[in-house]
């Protein structure tokens, strides 16, 4: 039997800036933060005075009235590089710090300079990956000192060497780095002919695709989003703030409010500190607690050694061959879904609840096809949370069995091998990220398999449709026995 509906696959890159939430494609830009290493956990003391560029950085900011010697917070060096270092003891959701909307990045910004108008039918991260490359190449420019103190690169993927990318062999993480900066390579192509080339004039040198990969790496680790009338923005001396995975509050601790009423009458973006924090410790957030050990790693250049982080994406699909398409994917619509369906399994979660329905779905046909009938269309989702029939169960299981196998068989190491490697430490940053990703996703992946076998094993247990719709007529009885009617 045919078992082309089940793949583990990627969307095409361009999904990657979508904003969708809800069965999204299994790495999707949230664009916020900036990076930290795999092993900081923990709260830190500054090591050093900061570097010449940051403490001109916080004399630029004092210029503008953002702060001052009483601020609660201020830039130090710490071990993921420079973070917020508290000047004082600070109480839990106390703001730490506001900086006012005219030192924004983001399309307003990009609106208001000369290349606003260039830029006015670009994607959004695109307009303003240009506005920075381009305010980094000027030497008088007005940003001088928040680009003097912005990393070159971050340990997000999409910088690696090929050498390092082989470390990932067999993992989703290579194919979506891989896809990612195909993507990139690609919109930069498209940049460069309709904006930089007939423009030259008005860039004081000419753009490489490394100084986009770079501004795309600035926006995608440190620009927040989930704001209030802005879709991402990138705000200096908010974004030096790192992540804790010991931090599991959903509140984001930011948000955009009014200013004071003998302030301006600038917009504020306000951070506030989720736990206590003593003076001379780091004040952490938590960046995102729905994000994967992928999605962090593209995004920041970090994992974390929680499980609840591990994950593997499947990718199930209906095959436009299948004589029941339509109806299948009318159905599948109906219940929120589509011709094809990603669908994120963790580690210590339970399967997903949609994924065996849509699994058995795509699986109906022969004696099953009846289920497809329009006097079904209303009640079929509910027959499908249910197994269907030996026969539909048995192939899902056997085609989810067989995908994970050949996952599996991808990678270049066990998870014995790849345990004894982190256990042994001295892992540099990118290595430590690679070991983990390949052992977060076999144990995934072991766990698909272990759920499936031990279905498979239970075929023979389970009550299919045809028994529940004898049962609701009255014809078995609870142990499964036909009853007869005797006439009178």
């Amino acid at each position: 039997m045919a078992t082309s509906f089940f793949t583990i696959s990627l969307p095409s890159p361009s999904s990657f800036l979508s904003s969708s939430t809800s069965l999204r494609p299994p790495l999707p830009i949230h664009l916020k933060k900036r990076l930290i290493s795999f092993s900081a956990t923990s709260l830190h003391s500054p090591t050093t005075d900061p570097p010449p560029e940051v403490q001109t950085f916080w004399k630029w900011l004092s210029d503008q009235g953002v702060v001052s010697p009483k601020s609660p917070v201020r830039p130090g060096m710490v071990p993921e590089g420079l973070g917020l270092v508290a000047q004082r003891d600070i109480s839990r959701n106390e703001v730490v710090l506001e900086v006012p909307q005219r030192l924004w990045i983001n399309q307003d910004a990009v609106a208001a300079s000369e290349i606003g108008d260039l830029c006015s039918g670009l994607k959004p991260w695109v307009a303003v990956a240009l506005f920075l490359i381009r305010e980094k190449l000027r030497e008088d420019s007005s940003w001088r000192v928040y680009l003097d103190i912005l990393p070159e690169f971050t340990d997000s993927t999409v910088f690696w060497s090929e050498e390092e990318l082989a470390e990932l062999q067999g993992t989703q993480l290579l194919s979506t780095t891989l896809g990612m900066k195909e993507y990139l390579q690609n919109e930069f192509l498209k940049v460069e002919e309709q904006i930089l080339l007939p423009n030259k004039q008005l860039f004081p040198s000419p753009v490489t695709l490394d100084d986009f990969l770079w501004a795309f790496g600035i926006l995608r680790s440190r620009a927040f989003s989930r704001l209030r009338g802005q879709n991402f923005v990138l705000v200096p001396l908010a974004d030096l703030i790192n992540h804790s995975p010991s931090i599991t509050s959903q509140d984001y601790g930011w948000e955009i409010k009014g200013a004071g009423l003998f302030f301006s009458r600038d917009l504020l973006f306000s951070l506030r500190a989720p736990v206590s924090v003593k003076a001379g410790e780091q004040v952490l957030v938590q960046y995102d607690l729905d994000k994967s050990n992928a999605e962090l790693a593209l995004d920041y250049g970090f994992i974390e050694s929680k499980p609840a982080r591990n994950a593997y994406t499947l990718t199930l699909e209906i095959p436009e061959s299948d004589p029941f398409f339509g109806d299948k994917l009318d159905i599948a619509e109906t219940n929120g879904l589509g011709k094809t369906a990603y669908f994120d399994i963790f580690l210590d979660h339970p399967l997903p609840p949609a994924m065996l329905p849509y699994l058995r779905l795509v699986a109906l046909g022969g004696t099953d096809a009846f289920l497809l009938e329009s006097v079904f269309r209303n009640t079929i989702w509910g027959h499908l949370e249910l197994p269907v029939s030996r026969a539909n169960e048995e192939l899902i299981c056997r085609v989810v069995l067989d995908a994970c196998k050949s996952a599996l068989s991808g990678y270049h190491t066990t998870i014995k091998e790849d345990e004894q490697l982190i256990a042994g430490g001295n892992l540099n940053p990118r290595l430590a990220i690679a070991v983990g990703m390949r052992s977060g996703e076999k144990k995934v992946l072991q766990k698909i398999e272990g759920i499936f076998e031990k279905r498979q094993s239970e075929l023979d247990e389970f009550e299919y449709y045809q028994e529940r719709r004898l049962r609701e007529l009255g014809l078995v009885g609870d142990q499964g026995e036909i009853i007869f009617w005797e006439s009178s």
